[in-house]
């Protein structure tokens, strides 16, 4: 009996254990974003706040490619989520802010972010999600092909040509 006993012990323990460790795994195919404080803006909020561009910045946190697929908004800076933090010193204070990407959820993380930050930030939007419940968005810039230039090697693109290595920089104690 004592056997018994010492052995469901140490198997319900060993269990305990292999629950705490090993986090739940996920669904296959059910990924779903972390939540963010970030309110996430209807197109009635955000058509409001746009008809006064002049007290509003829109930071769009997507790829240059997405933009030109999806489209974006008549004027926004663009800095990538991964490369927000590098950029908060170029991003006015003196603005409420609006994140934008394509559902809202990588917008909703920049503006969380942005937020701790100290920036004011009004919420996010997704410009796919915009213009699927009937908003227009304003914007396709192209993203321009990779193309050879005059004297360069056959197949290399623009600024990929090899130069020769910069001189030293003179210092004062030359």
């Amino acid at each position: 009996m004592l056997k018994k006993f010492v052995v469901l012990t140490m198997l319900s323990t060993a269990a305990a254990f292999a629950q705490d460790a090993a986090p739940a795994a996920p669904a296959q195919g059910t990924h779903k974003p972390a939540p963010t404080r970030a309110k996430k803006l209807t197109n009635a909020e955000f058509d409001a706040y746009l008809a006064h561009p002049e007290k509003i910045l829109l930071v769009d946190v997507r790829r240059p490619d997405e933009v030109s697929t999806i489209g974006g908004f008549p004027v926004y800076l663009s800095i990538q989520l991964a490369d927000l933090k590098k950029h908060l010193a170029e991003i006015p204070k003196d603005r409420e802010i609006i994140t934008v990407s394509n559902h809202a959820a990588r917008a909703g993380v920049a503006a969380d972010e942005l937020a701790d930050a100290g920036f004011h930030v009004l919420g996010a939007v997704g410009a796919d999600t915009y213009q699927a419940d009937g908003g227009k968005l304003a914007v396709k810039i192209a993203v321009p092909a990779k193309r050879d230039t005059p004297g360069a090697r056959p197949g290399a693109t623009a600024g990929t040509e090899p130069t020769a290595p910069a001189a030293p920089a003179k210092t004062g104690a030359n």
